[in-house]
């Protein structure tokens, strides 16, 4: 019996009963990431389907990347009508600072 993984909403792929992009396992997967680590960012996910959409992916890369890069079009058309204040930026960069020295 076929289950399936991934599922079309709209110009986009999702795992399937999920709202998680199939984008963003991929470029996790891309990046490196091993599945297990991969589920671990997204508790709702089972390990199964990590597999399962890093598979679809592999089976339909040139239609998953193409609808990847119209969503990173949309995201930067987006941004780009709708900047952040400057404030905010500022606020923003202070706090990616400080994070790795609490870290340490």
């Amino acid at each position: 019996m076929e289950r399936h993984f991934v599922e079309r909403r709209g110009n986009g792929f999702y795992l399937a009963g999920s709202r998680v992009p199939l984008d963003f396992i991929v470029r996790e997967y891309r990046d490196g990431e091993p599945p297990e680590a991969i589920r671990s960012h997204y508790p709702t996910l089972s390990l199964e389907q990590v597999y399962g959409a890093i598979a679809f992916y592999l089976g339909h890369k040139d239609e998953v990347e193409r609808a990847m890069a119209e969503r990173e079009r949309a995201e930067d058309a987006f941004s780009a009508a709708h900047p952040a204040p400057p404030h905010l930026k500022e606020k923003l960069e202070r706090l990616r600072h400080q994070l790795p020295a609490q870290q340490s």
